[in-house]
């Protein structure tokens, strides 16, 4: 197991690459006839409406840690104030043509999986699979006493009724600004009332692993069978800052497994690439995706 660590030094800056179409073509190039995984970060996710924390020009924000959260009752009931706003902006968003793009490339044998290290179930709804959630999912929470695990809906519902008109009261003081973790900027949170578990009366936490927590062995293991399976790694906008995401493709490249990364900015681990893409996912993955398949399809 590995702990997820809050290593937030944003990436250097860089110069977008001027020629996306010959970067798309160069990458089709080296995806087509391998069998390749990626691994999914938050720049996947932005044109999804969705921030992101290291992109270029992205504004500084903190995540949520383990040890905040359980700093005391009062800390915790801040957190479900902001996520209890934050997770109905997650929940609203819906695949961009990075997300279809890579469904494109696993229909075509090209893409054998995800890995992703966002908390959106973004893949999932534009019909990836199979999908590991290396941190959770913002659609469960948890409950860290008895373990019981129960609907993000069926929380809200919950939480609604114990406190009416909390959100439209909040809503009235215009936009909200949220994270990639659902999390929400909020200062007043006024009473909010937030709910123990039914099952047990413990602590209830969505399913998201915090910075300063451990993604579970099980999970980390899948992830990384599905590494050794595949030909290829391909990184889609993460830049890898964290251990939890960067050790997959250090997994690759040990292996001699060539790795290919596409996103906004540096990355940790650039000097693995042998093609590194320095541009929006939304517009290099569909183009190569597109371009295999045209390429395939004149060869029948």
């Amino acid at each position: 197991m590995r702990t997820r660590t809050a290593a937030w030094t944003p990436a250097p800056a860089t110069v977008a690459d001027s020629d996306p179409q010959q970067r798309a073509e160069l990458l089709a190039d080296h995806l087509a006839g391998r069998r390749v995984v990626a691994l999914t970060g938050a720049g996947i996710s932005t044109s999804s409406g969705i921030p992101d924390y290291r992109s270029p020009g992205s504004p500084k924000r903190n995540p949520m840690t383990i040890d905040a959260f359980l700093s005391s009752p009062e800390s915790r009931r801040r957190y479900w104030a902001r996520n209890h706003l934050g997770w109905r902006h997650m929940d609203a968003a819906q695949p961009n043509a990075a997300h279809r793009a890579l469904v494109s490339l696993q229909e075509q044998g090209v893409v054998t999986g995800v890995i992703t290290q966002n908390v959106d179930m973004l893949h999932m709804k534009a019909g990836s699979h199979p999908v590991i959630d290396l941190h959770g999912s913002y659609g469960r929470v948890r409950c860290l006493d008895c373990g019981a695990v129960i609907s993000r809906h069926r929380h809200a519902e919950a939480l609604e009724a114990a406190n009416p008109g909390f959100t439209r009261r909040v809503a009235s003081r215009g936009a909200i600004e949220v994270a990639p973790d659902a999390d929400a900027a909020l200062e007043v949170i006024g009473d909010f009332v937030m709910l123990p578990c039914s099952n047990c009366g413990g602590i209830l936490k969505p399913d998201i692993v915090y910075f300063g927590e451990t993604v579970p062995k099980a999970t980390v293991e899948r992830a990384f069978a599905m590494v050794d399976d595949a030909d290829a790694i391909l990184v889609a906008g993460s830049s890898l800052t964290v251990m939890s995401g960067l050790r997959f493709a250090r997994r690759a490249a040990a292996a001699d497994k060539p790795v290919f990364i596409v996103n906004r900015g540096g990355t940790r681990g650039d000097e693995l690439a042998e093609l590194k893409i320095d541009h929006r996912c939304e517009v290099i993955l569909p183009t190569a995706a597109s371009l295999i398949k045209s390429r395939r399809s004149a060869l029948l």
